[in-house]
Parts: C-alpha cells; sequence; structure tokens
C-alpha cells in the first residue's frame, strides 16, 4: 500500500513492495534528470526493513550542484512531481507525487550534512535490531497520539534521532 492523505499520520507494515517501487522510481528519475544526478538513495522508515512506516517512498538524489535543483522541477512533473522549494530547508529542494502522496524526493548536493545525517541513521538501523525495534514502537505511539499532527509526529521523534546519530 502506498498513498498518505494530507494532514494524516499512519504506519503500516514494511513490505517488499516498497523496495520494487523504489527501484522503479529510481529508474524514472535517472531516466528523466540523469546527467545532474550523482547518486540516488532510497531513505526513510520505508529503506529499513521490518520497520513499520508512513506509506510514501521517500528518495533521495544527490545532485552535482545545488543550482541545478530547479532545473529539475519541469522534467520531474512529467512524471507526477510537485516542485515545493526549499523552504523547509534551505539545502534541499522538495518535491512531492501526488494526493494522497506516494514518493517524496529530497534533492540535495552531494555532501550535504543532511543527507550525510539521514544516510547514517537509514544504517544504523539496518544493522541494529534492537534499536529499530525501540524506534518502530516511539513511531506507533506517536502516530497514535499524532495522527493528524505530522509535524509533531516529526518533532517527536527528533530526540532519538540525535541519539543515533551520536552513535553511529
Amino acid at each position: 500500500m502506498l498513498g498518505l492523505p494530507r494532514g494524516e499520520v499512519f504506519l503500516v507494515p514494511w513490505t517488499n513492495e516498497w523496495i520494487t517501487e523504489f527501484e522503479t522510481e529510481k529508474q524514472h528519475i535517472q531516466d528523466l534528470i540523469g546527467p545532474y544526478i550523482h547518486r540516488v538513495h532510497h531513505i526513510g522508515s520505508t529503506a529499513i526493513e521490518g520497520l513499520c512506516s508512513k506509506p510514501i517512498i521517500d528518495i533521495a538524489v544527490e545532485i552535482h550542484d545545488f543550482s541545478d535543483g530547479e532545473k529539475c522541477a519541469s522534467a520531474l512533473e512529467k512524471i507526477g512531481y510537485a516542485y515545493r522549494g526549499t523552504i523547509v530547508l534551505p539545502e534541499r529542494h522538495y518535491f512531492n507525487k501526488g494526493e494522497p502522496r506516494t514518493h517524496q524526493i529530497h534533492m540535495y548536493e552531494t555532501g550535504n550534512r543532511y543527507l550525510a545525517e539521514q544516510l547514517k541513521f537509514r544504517d544504523y538501523l539496518r544493522r541494529n535490531e534492537q534499536q529499530r525495534k525501540e524506534y518502530e514502537q516511539l513511531k506507533l505511539a506517536l502516530a497514535h497520539s499524532n495522527s493528524k499532527d505530522k509535524h509533531k509526529y516529526a518533532e517527536e521523534k527528533t530526540e532519538f534521532v540525535k541519539a543515533i546519530l551520536e552513535k553511529g
């Protein structure tokens, strides 16, 4: 299942379909904007086997030059993405797809610290089952208590994420 309606927070069990969906979308993205791309990464909880997640595929696209992000917008619109700019993080171009939302692209210049942290967190949870289970329990509790507030849901995960990044 893919798709999270605007304003809602809920989690679903992890599925292998998310890997397939990422690989398919990655190929579409590379076909459209390949010359700008350094690497494409599957990030977020859908990239961590066994971890429940909001049903949205998060994709990090590393580009050679940050200024190229806006140049990619019209090409990505051809496959359903809307460019949302750099408002939330000034070092990230953000795109989303669908309503309900099914995919998100977080576009960073190679070497960006936010991208490095996302990859470090993902890789740590892939290697550490106990912390992955703790994170899942936290996410389940927060999704229950913040089912209509995605910002509070995300904010309340921050301390856990910081603690993992300090370990990693």
